[in-house]
């Protein structure tokens, strides 16, 4: 008798240890992929020097485009936040837009080797990111999961785990992209 009420003992306690494990290892993967983040929007934002550099030998008079390609790297790199980053992000990306939009204007630049570089750079780089926000929410998707299935909420509920946000899309970046031919 003894041996069965021990045998129940130690299968309660793996049990409880494996469920623990389980929480911290996906709450470790969450915490990893939120990082993963932040190092491609920061590697993003360190090529955005580089790139001003080369736009502004050819366009000496887009002053402003500049400015708010600037400041919104600035802001990006100072946001302290994951609310504050994703915020920034959004900023720097219409500010790129923009760049992207005046090399259009300059037939030379858009032939610069160094431009063309950063151009590609930039678009792995934005790769990277997405890449590393689909795997958040993956990550987010597995945790939310035991979080919400039997046993696991209950474990849950005992040790105080509770379910996280996904990082949500903007309703504007969830339009469709009008390609227009003049």
């Amino acid at each position: 008798m003894w041996w069965i009420i021990i045998g129940l003992v130690v299968l309660i306690v793996v049990i409880l240890f494996s469920y623990f494990n389980r929480f911290a290892i996906l709450g470790n993967r969450i915490d990893n992929s939120l990082s993963q983040i932040d190092v491609q929007l920061k590697r993003r934002a360190d090529l955005i020097p580089n790139l001003l550099e080369t736009v502004k030998g050819y366009a000496k008079h887009e002053k402003g485009i500049i400015k708010e390609v600037t400041d919104a790297r600035k802001a990006l790199v100072s946001a302290k936040n994951i609310e504050g980053k994703i915020k920034a992000d959004k900023k720097l990306e219409s500010a790129l837009k923009s760049v992207f939009a005046l090399a259009e204007n300059y037939p030379n630049l858009k032939a610069n080797e160094n431009f063309l570089e950063l151009q590609r750079e930039l678009s792995t780089t934005e790769d990277k990111i997405a890449y590393s926000r689909q795997y958040y929410n993956d990550s987010i998707l597995s945790y939310n999961t035991l979080c919400t299935t039997m046993p696991g909420m209950f474990f849950a509920g005992l040790f105080g785990k509770k379910k996280r946000e996904y990082l949500q899309i903007a309703e504007e970046e969830k339009k469709n992209v009008k390609v227009k031919f003049d």
